[in-house]
C-alpha cells in the first residue's frame, strides 16, 4: 500500500436496527383469543361467577372480545366485562406523576363488589410485571375475590415480579430494546395486528 493511500475505516457491525414487523395478524389474533376462551371455561370449568377485568387501554377491548367468545361457548355467561384502572397503584408515580387518573368500572350486575367471584385480569402485553403488581393492589380495593388469573395476548418475558399469566396468547422472545405494539381496529384503526420495532441485540 503506498503510504499517502489512505486506510479504509473500520465497520465494526453495531448492533442493527431492525424494521418493524408483524408478528401476529387479524386472523392469528382472532384464533389466539378463542382458544384462551376455551381454556379460561375448561380450567374454571364454566364460567360461573367468571368476572373479565380489562387494564386500559388494549386490555379492555381484548376482555370485550373474550366476554362475546365466552357468551358463545358458555350460555350461561352473560358477556359481561369490566374495567380496572391501576393509574394510582403503580410504583413508578414518583418518575412519572403526571398521568391522567381512568375509571374502574364493574359490570352493573356486581353491586360494586368483586367478592368470591373468579376474575381474570386482560392486558395486551406481558413485560416486567409491574402493571399487573398494580392491578392485584387495585383488587385489594374492591373486594376479596376467590381466585385472580391472569390473560395476556402477547408475554415478551424481562418479567422483574414473579408473575405468570395463566393463559398467553404468543410467547414472544424479545430484547428489551424492542418494542412490542399490539394494535386494535376498535383503538388504533385499521387490521390487529401484533408489530415488534427497535434494536435487536
Amino acid at each position: 500500500m503506498n503510504p499517502g493511500s489512505r486506510m479504509p475505516a473500520s465497520s465494526a457491525t453495531p448492533t442493527a436496527a431492525t424494521a418493524a414487523r408483524t408478528v401476529l395478524g387479524e386472523a392469528d389474533i382472532a384464533r389466539a383469543l378463542t382458544r384462551i376462551a376455551h381454556e379460561i371455561v375448561e380450567r374454571n370449568k364454566g364460567a360461573a361467577d367468571l368476572l373479565l377485568l380489562g387494564i386500559p387501554t388494549r386490555g379492555v377491548q381484548l376482555a370485550h372480545r373474550l366476554a362475546e367468545r365466552l357468551a358463545q361457548i358458555e350460555p350461561s355467561f352473560g358477556g359481561e366485562y369490566g374495567t380496572l384502572d391501576v393509574t394510582m397503584y403503580r410504583d413508578d408515580l414518583r418518575r412519572q406523576p403526571t398521568r391522567a387518573v381512568g375509571q374502574t368500572v364493574l359490570p352493573g350486575s356486581l353491586d360494586g363488589t368483586i367478592d368470591d367471584k373468579v376474575v381474570v385480569l386482560v392486558d395486551d402485553v406481558l413485560f416486567s410485571g409491574r402493571t399487573i403488581r398494580a392491578a392485584l393492589d387495585a383488587l385489594n380495593d374492591l373486594g376479596r375475590p376467590r381466585v385472580v388469573q391472569l390473560a395476556a395476548l402477547v408475554d415478551r418475558g424481562h418479567r422483574e415480579l414473579p408473575i405468570r399469566a395463566d393463559y398467553v396468547g404468543k410467547n414472544l422472545p424479545t430484547s428489551r430494546s424492542e418494542r412490542v405494539r399490539v394494535r386494535l381496529s376498535d383503538v388504533d384503526g385499521g387490521a390487529d395486528s401484533v408489530v415488534i420495532s427497535g434494536v435487536a441485540s
